[in-house]
Formats: structure tokens, C-alpha cells, sequence
């Protein structure tokens, strides 16, 4: 009897494939299990197990499997359900979800080796350059990787090249399948199996009298055993006893010394110092506390809308500490990296070893483990702390997900697909195993709070500081007067200037918010107006100052500054707008006896750069931090007296329907920075126009007048929470080709959907990697079908692709496009 597996590759592909599987395998074979695959001429995939079947399949002849990766399955059931619903819901494959969901350590492809096979009938004369130095390296090893060959050639196209040598049949190739992820093996030792009785003990240190070395490291190894009951490490001992690798060896030649591997997790944290139970809260964090459980016990989503500084992480803490207790999971989704290292050393107090932590920053390896803690049940996974990406772990006991910073849009993906929003996503996770999901934040998104006021969210609030510590001040400085009467310094206002010097002369910390990386956005020649371009995107290059370069934001494009114009050869070079770069440079000038320190995209790329400047900063190293957003989201710092925001006209003005919402969340959040202790802080807002509305709303914290105008607003223009919207963006090369399909595939929706089509128009930035750009919206509301609309494009889109001269044209779905 023939069996037959249905089973999911991580490509971009909409359908499944189905292979030839043994009676064996058919009964080992469970879904969510990892199986080695053929696709294609040669190539070998990991997918995913999906069921077990006996029909063949029609259209193609099914291929054998190449074998099993796994024993137990390393996706759930309902991991697998999720997947699902968000490749339908986004609009991508089920293939782009888990390439995206899966440590790519566990996504093993096979890799072309080239091997020798006949190298002595070749004359070198008739080889090019880059073909002998490929043989050559041959006649030296025995097989060579095509990255190998792309180092040795000094090309990144090498194949057109190998497959020459192929045809000659020089070399030959071969698929294998290598493990990316190692486990982490510690070396430890312990006296040897013969020594166990006190007389043969003491023969051996009689014997190795004439040995000090060793009976020194053998001392040594009796004095630790004294101090720790556990395991000892064979660096351990090296370093008590002060004796050389050589030593060590020689004793364990001898087998007076046993030497023993454990695995052991590369990220471990530190044991509980104290229970959630010591935590005291004040009687509106009590309250807030009992409308959620409440309304978790009407099963629904909470959004909890405290004020910065309110003491939301407490609340946090003992509801995670309730569900624990139960023996369940908790997944704490955060917007940022740069919030988990302050998060973890809270956490780690009340919860010590069962804290696990998943994001980008991690190494394959750490994720690796991370995601098979998780899937095994460990206690030292029980609670875990992570960006959008944790969503994709393989819970199967989950009962608490907790959205901090609900509003923060670094929780939508916006490439690759899959394109999904973790927030949304996270409340149908939390659906699928039946467990509570509650949002948090001190501005909430217009469309969470909206759901609170229809009764489909339950709101719980807390309107006031901890310990009843006053907001800051919030003050306007109009910098248009003082542009005009020349009292700027630079980009700082003389009131910034005073209010600087008064809290360093308190010994108290300046944050200062630039939204904007860089030194300047535009260098331009005032000769001739020239300003230096990106040759792949249609946009201007970035100064970075502290490399001299201009560098592209979209692409990575760089180069050197030059100090003559490359239009016109005129050497008078002018920059245009500022970055956090430019404000540090200012500082410098205007304090120099003050220790500065920068948070952006540039000064935390590494690892654990994140961790160094907010350490630093929290133990009075630094004396003010100017940051992007990057400062605003969640971050505790307990001697912050003022908070500067340079310029908030280029919040308020950007081309968005949210401008308004976002500029309203970002000023407020980090003005909520500063005086979080005793002391009242102050918060200086530089501007143009100080009688914006939006502007007079955060200085009166008044969250509710800013929800009922941009309501308002957007019931005139059509846009969420009301409506629905779908982005789809079409990219090509050819500039005619894109216009034309554009405008067909426009015109089919219009023709096929009963929704409000926009487009398509060119975004602000219309070309991104030599690649051009045109979006078309639609618009439908809330009432229609999401389903019969999604079906309808897709029925255009299977038309669109059958036209040939469009088969160049890519599509981007974006659902709810924010």
C-alpha cells in the first residue's frame, strides 16, 4: 500500500506538494515535524509535515522524501492554525509564514559542493583565469563550497563558471544537508572511577609529590568540590588552581582526572530574588487590576490606559505571576529590543530562571534553544519576553499574552511577507489556546481605544502616577520668533538652553528627542541647487558626519562626501535640516564639559549596544542622551529632570492620516521620561506653530479630545477605525510596464469590488532599489465581507498574471496598512 505526505516549503509558493513516504515513515510521521525534501533539479528543503494520505497526487509523479529531521514534532497544532489564518488574513503564503516564523537554523537547504573528477587531462592554457584557480584549490582539498569559490575567484557569479567546468567534466556537483545549530557543551571534571576508597587517594597524591603541578591542581579540585555540591567546570579549575592547559591534560592521560560534557543554554539569567507577592499596589492599580481579570473572565481583550509612569509593569507582574502559578506560559510582546534589557532586570527579580528572551538581536543558535525550551514545556521558558517575532514560538500551554506599548507601529512587519500586525495577530493567538490577552499602553491607538468605547475591548485605567507624582510641565517654545530676533544657538531656543543649565546645575538628566538619524537629510550646492541623490532610490542622501559619508536610508547605498559639487564643480557645500548627529555636534559646543551620549539606528547595531547606553545612562554616565523614538517607548529612567523635543513640526506635517495620532503618542511618551520620582520634571516643545490643536492637547494630557477629533476627522475622509483598508503596491524595473499594469489592474478592481478604489498614485519615495513604485487603495467598511473581497482580488490577480508582458510586475499585499 502506497502512502503519500502532504507538506509545506518555506517558498513564496500558494500550494502545497505531496510525496512518496514509506509504511514506516507513514507511522512515525507526525504534523509539525520537520522532513528533507528534493525540489526542483537538485535542490533539498526542509518543510513541514502537513498529513498523511493515500492519494496520489494527478498533476506530477510524487518524488521520495530525502529523510526525517526530527523525533517529535518541532510546530504545534495550533501554531499551525495560526500560520494559517495569518497567511489568509495578510494575504501571503503559508511557505512565506513559516520561512519568516522559523529560526532559520531549524530551515535547513542543501548545499552545492563541487568535487574534483578528473584534473590531470587539463591543459592550464586552455583554463581562464578564474577556472585554474578553482582547479587548482581542487588539487588542494577535496571539495570546495560555491561561497568558497566566490572568495577565491573574487566574484559573486561563479555558477556560469563551475557549470563550464561541469560540461568539461572537471568537477562534479553534489547536494548535502549540514545542522546550522550546535549546542553549547561545557567541559567539566571530577576525580577518576579508581579513586573513590581514601587509601587509593592517598597513593596517588604520594605519587604525584614529585609532581607539585598536579598535586596542586588536584588540591585545588578538592577545594572546590568542598565549596559547591555541583558540578565543576574544568575552566574552574584551571583558574583556582593556577596551572597551564598541559597540566590539567596530564592528569587526565593518567585518568586521575575524568573529563564529562553538559549542555547548557548560552543565555541564562539570574535565580528569583523575590515573589510578585511583596509587590504593594495603590488602590487605582488594585482597581485596574480587577476590572481586567473581570474582563478576562467575560473572555475578552483588555487595554489597560495608564499614564506614563502609572506603575503598568507591576500590574503586569502580578497577573504574570497568577498564570504561572497555574503552570501555564506567558508571551510579553514589546515594540523595541531596547526595551527588553531595563524589562529583563525587573522581571528577573520576581521570576529569576524562567524567563526566556527572543528577538533579531540574538544569535541563530540562542533562538534555536530559546524555540526548544518552549516547544518541550522547560520551566526555564515559562514566561517569555520578546519583539513581533516571539508570536511565531511553539506554545501549546499558553495563558497570558501581554502588548506593551500597544500603539508602537514597529509592531506591524512591513517586509518581507508576511505583513501582519503582532498586536492583532496576538489576540487571535491568544483566541486559538483559549488564553487572556491584554494590551497596555499611556496612548493608546485610535483603533484599540475605539474598541473599548463599542464594548468589544474591556478598558481598565490608571489615570494617575505612582505614588502620586505630578506629570511634567509641558511648555511651548515658539523657535519662529526666536528664528526672527536671531536667539537660536544652532537648533536650540535660549529657553532650552537655560532649562539645560539649570538641571545639570541640579545634577539631574536631559533627554533630548530628534526624530531623525544622521547629521543633516540634504546636502545641497548653493552655487548650483544640486543636491546628492541615491542612484537606486528617488531620494536624497543622508549626511553621517561621523564617517564622512552620504548614505541612502532605503538601500544602504553609501559614499564619501566630496567637498566640490558633482554637478557643477563648486566647492560652497550647504546642509539642510538636522539630525540626532547635527544636535549632538551642538552640544559639544555649547557644554563642553558635559558628557553626552547618542540612541539611534547608528550607535546600536551591536549586540548588546542597546544594553551599554541605557546602562550607562542609568548610572549617571552620561548627562544627556539625545535619541530618535528609540527614547520614547517604555524606558525607566529615575533622574531624568527635562525632556527637549527639537522640533515637533516635522512630526505634525508628515503626509499621513495618522501624522496627528503619532506625533500626540511619541511627544507624550517621552515627555513621559522625565520626573518620574519625587521631583516634578519639565518638558520643553520647540515648534514653529505653538497654537497647533494637537500640540494644546498634549500640554493638557488630554487623550480624549485628541480620540474624538481624529474620530471625527476620519469619518469625513473615510479611514480606520471606521473603514477597512488593502494596500497593494505593484513594483518593476520598467517604468511604461508599470504604468500600464497599474492602471489595468486599478480598473479590474474597480470594475469586479464594490469598494472605493484610490490609484494608483506614486509614493513619496517612487523608486526603492532601481525598482518603481505605484500603490492602490482600497477602501471598504467594516460590514462587507473581508473574505469576498480578498477572493475578488485574487481572482484579478490570477488574470493579471496571465498576461505575459506584466509576469515582471510584483505584488505587495497590505492588509490594514497602517
Amino acid at each position: 500500500m502506497q502512502f503519500f505526505l502532504d507538506v509545506v516549503l518555506p517558498i513564496p509558493l500558494e500550494r502545497h506538494f505531496t510525496y512518496k513516504i514509506t509504511e514506516e515513515d507513514a507511522a512515525l510521521i507526525q504534523l509539525g515535524m520537520r522532513i528533507a525534501v528534493p525540489f526542483g533539479k537538485s535542490k533539498i528543503y526542509t518543510a513541514l509535515a502537513l498529513k498523511v494520505h493515500q492519494n496520489a497526487p494527478t498533476a506530477y509523479e510524487a518524488k521520495e522524501i530525502d529523510q526525517l529531521l526530527d523525533d517529535n514534532p518541532v510546530v504545534g497544532k495550533v501554531q499551525l492554525q495560526h500560520w494559517q489564518w495569518i497567511a489568509e488574513y495578510y494575504m501571503c503564503t503559508l511557505g512565506e509564514v513559516v520561512r519568516s516564523g522559523m529560526p532559520s537554523a531549524l530551515l535547513l537547504e542543501s548545499e552545492t559542493l563541487v568535487l574534483p573528477q578528473n584534473l590531470e587531462g587539463f591543459d592550464d592554457a586552455s583554463l581562464s583565469d578564474s577556472e585554474f584557480l578553482i582547479l587548482e584549490a581542487l588539487r588542494h582539498q577535496s571539495s570546495l563550497r560555491i561561497r568558497e569559490i566566490a572568495d577565491i575567484i573574487d566574484r559573486k557569479h561563479v555558477l556560469p563558471i563551475v557549470n563550464k567546468l561541469v560540461k568539461r567534466q572537471a568537477v562534479v556537483l553534489q547536494e548535502t544537508l549540514s545542522e546550522q545549530y550546535s549546542p553549547k557543551l561545557v567541559r567539566y571534571v571530577k576525580l577518576g572511577d579508581n579513586l573513590e576508597k581514601e587509601e587509593q587517594l592517598e597513593a596517588v597524591l604520594n605519587q604525584l609529590e614529585r609532581a607539585p603541578k598536579q598535586h596542586k591542581a588536584l588540591l585545588a579540585l578538592f577545594h572546590l568540590k568542598s565549596q559547591s555540591k555541583g558540578h565543576i567546570k574544568l575552566k574552574d579549575l584551571e583558574k583556582s588552581s593556577g596551572v597551564s592547559k598541559a597540566v590539567l591534560k596530564a592528569l587526565l592521560d593518567k585518568e586521575i582526572l575524568i573529563d564529562y560534557f553538559i549542555r547548557r543554554d548560552r543565555v541564562q539569567f539570574e535565580e528569583q530574588q523575590v515573589t510578585a507577592d511583596e509587590i504593594s499596589l495603590n488602590d487605582i492599580q488594585y482597581t485596574a487590576l480587577d476590572t481586567i481579570n473581570n474582563g478576562f473572565n467575560a473572555k475578552k481583550v483588555c487595554l489597560l490606559h495608564g499614564v506614563t509612569s502609572s506603575g503598568k509593569t507591576e500590574v503586569y507582574i502580578k497577573l504574570i505571576d497568577k498564570v504561572l502559578k497555574l503552570g501555564k506560559q506567558v508571551l510579553y510582546l514589546l515594540p523595541e529590543i531596547a526595551l527588553t534589557s531595563q524589562l529583563i532586570g525587573r522581571l528577573n527579580t520576581y521570576f529569576g530562571q524562567r524567563i526566556a528572551v527572543y528577538h533579531s538581536k540574538y544569535s541563530l543558535n540562542e533562538r534555536v534553544e530559546v524555540w526548544n525550551n518552549v516547544n518541550e514545556k522547560n520551566a526555564k521558558a515559562q514566561l517569555v519576553i520578546g519583539a513581533r517575532s516571539a508570536l511565531f514560538l511553539p506554545f501549546s500551554q499558553l495563558g497570558l499574552i501581554i502588548v506593551d506599548e500597544e500603539h508602537e507601529a514597529s509592531f506591524k512587519q512591513f517586509d518581507p511577507a508576511p505583513r501582519y500586525h503582532a498586536r492583532d495577530a496576538a489576540i487571535v493567538l491568544a483566541n486559538l489556546h483559549g488564553a487572556n490577552c491584554l494590551l497596555g499602553s499611556a496612548t493608546p491607538s485610535i483603533e484599540s481605544y475605539a474598541n473599548t468605547t463599542n464594548g468589544k475591548y474591556v478598558k481598565a485605567e490608571i489615570p494617575r502616577r505612582y505614588g502620586d507624582v505630578l506629570m511634567p510641565e509641558m511648555e511651548l517654545v515658539d523657535i519662529k520668533d526666536a528664528t526672527r530676533k536671531k536667539r537660536m544657538k544652532g537648533h536650540f531656543s535660549e529657553r532650552l538652553i537655560e532649562e539645560i543649565n539649570q538641571s545639570l546645575e541640579a545634577k539631574e538628566q536631559v533627554i533630548l528627542f530628534q526624530n531623525r538619524r544622521g547629521f543633516a537629510p540634504i546636502v545641497e550646492c548653493t552655487t548650483c541647487g544640486h543636491v546628492a541623490q541615491c542612484p537606486n532610490c528617488d531620494v536624497s542622501l543622508t549626511y553621517h558626519q561621523h564617517r564622512k559619508q552620504l548614505r541612502c536610508h532605503y538601500c544602504g547605498h553609501h559614499t564619501q562626501l566630496l567637498n566640490t559639487c558633482q554637478a557643477c564643480g563648486g566647492s560652497h557645500l550647504d546642509t539642510k535640516g538636522f539630525g540626532t548627529e547635527q544636535v549632538e555636534e551642538e552640544l559639544t559646543q555649547l557644554f563642553p564639559q558635559v558628557r553626552t551620549a547618542r540612541m539611534d539606528l547608528d550607535t546600536t547595531r551591536g549586540k548588546y549596544a542597546y544594553e551599554k547606553i541605557i546602562s550607562a545612562f542609568e548610572e549617571h554616565h552620561i548627562d544627556i542622551l539625545v535619541g530618535t523614538q528609540m527614547v520614547t517607548k517604555g524606558l525607566d529612567f529615575r533622574n531624568v529632570g527635562l525632556v527637549g523635543v527639537m522640533n515637533a513640526d516635522s512630526l505634525l506635517n508628515f503626509p499621513d492620516y495618522r501624522a496627528h495620532e503619532r506625533s500626540f503618542q511619541l511627544i507624550t511618551q517621552v515627555a513621559g521620561r522625565s520626573g518620574r520620582t519625587a521631583k516634578r520634571g519639565k518638558v520643553l516643545i520647540q515648534t514653529y506653530n505653538p497654537y497647533h490643536q494637537i500640540l494644546h492637547q498634549i500640554t493638557n494630557y488630554d487623550y480624549e479630545k485628541m480620540f474624538e477629533e481624529q474620530v471625527y476627522e476620519r469619518e469625513q475622509f473615510h479611514y480606520p477605525p471606521q473603514i477597512r483598508i488593502i494596500r497593494i503596491t505593484l513594483k518593476s524595473r520598467d517604468y511604461n510596464t508599470l504604468n500600464e499594469a497599474a492602471d489595468w489592474f486599478a480598473g479590474s478592481l474597480r470594475n469586479v469590488l464594490k469598494a472605493q478604489v484610490l490609484g494608483p498614485e506614486y509614493p513619496a519615495v517612487a523608486r526603492v532599489r532601481n525598482e518603481y513604485l505605484k500603490n492602490i487603495l482600497i477602501k471598504f467598511s467594516k460590514q462587507a465581507s473581508m473574505s469576498q473581497m480578498k477572493n475578488g482580488i485574487k481572482r484579478i490577480e490570477q488574470s493579471f498574471n496571465a498576461i505575459s508582458q506584466y509576469r515582471k510586475v510584483r505584488l505587495i499585499y497590505n492588509v490594514d496598512h497602517i
